[in-house]
C-alpha cells in the first residue's frame, strides 16, 4: 500500500464515518492537535536518559501515546452520524482517565510540594514535556466545541484535561529525578533589565 492516495489533493480528507471533510474541518484541527502532541510526547521520550531511572515513566507514556491514538479514533468518529458499531468500535472508556490520576498521584508523592509558578525547562526531556502539555491544552480547546455539539464523548475532553496536568506532573518528575532545579517565575523581572 502506497503512503500517497492523492485522495486528499483537494483539501479534503474523510472521517471514520465515510464523510468527506475540508482539512480545515474542526474535527481535522482536533485530530491535528492530538496528533502533534502525540509527536511532542515522543520528542519528550527521545530525550529520556538510556540509565532507566525512568523507565516506569516512560512506559508510561508510550501507553498514554497508544491511548491518544485512540482519542484520535473517537474524534473521526462523530456521535452523531456514525453507526451503533463504529461507535463501539471507536468508544473511548474512563479508565485511561484512571490511570492518569493514579500515576499523578504516584508522581506528587515524590515531588517538593510547588509553592509558586514555574517557568517551562529544565532537562530537555522535561522541556520537551512542557511543550506537549501546552500542545495538549490546545487539543483541548480543538474539542471543547466538538463536545459541546455533543459529538464527542465526555471522556475524550476529560482525558484530554488530565493529561496536560500529568505531563505537568511528568515534567517537573523528570527533573526531579534527574536533579534540574525548577526555575520559579519572578514577576516583572523583564523591568529589573530595562531600567
Amino acid at each position: 500500500m502506497k503512503i500517497y492516495t492523492k485522495t486528499g489533493d483537494k483539501g479534503e480528507t474523510s472521517l471514520f464515518t465515510g464523510e468527506r471533510v475540508p482539512k480545515s474541518h474542526q474535527y481535522i484541527e482536533a485530530l491535528g492537535a492530538v496528533d502533534e502532541c502525540n509527536s511532542l510526547v515522543g520528542s519528550a521520550i527521545a530525550f529520556f536518559p538510556k540509565d532507566h531511572s525512568l523507565k516506569s515513566t516512560q512506559e508510561q507514556l508510550i501507553i498514554i501515546q497508544h491511548a491518544l491514538f485512540d482519542v484520535g479514533a473517537a474524534l473521526a468518529t462523530p456521535r452523531k452520524s456514525a453507526g451503533t458499531k463504529k461507535l463501539e468500535k471507536t468508544r473511548f472508556d474512563h479508565e485511561a482517565i484512571d490511570l492518569l490520576e493514579a500515576w499523578i498521584d504516584q508522581m506528587e508523592k515524590e515531588l517538593p510540594k510547588l509553592t509558586h509558578f514555574i517557568l517551562p525547562g529544565g532537562h530537555p526531556a522535561g522541556a520537551m514535556l512542557h511543550v506537549a502539555r501546552s500542545m495538549c491544552r490546545r487539543a483541548e480547546r480543538c474539542v471543547v466545541p466538538l463536545n459541546q455539539q455533543e459529538d464527542v464523548s465526555d471522556n475524550v475532553l476529560v482525558y484530554l484535561n488530565r493529561l496536560s496536568d500529568y505531563l505537568f506532573v511528568a515534567s517537573r518528575f523528570v527533573n526531579h529525578v534527574l536533579r534540574v532545579p525548577e526555575t520559579q517565575w519572578e514577576p516583572h523581572k523583564v523591568v529589573e533589565h530595562t531600567l
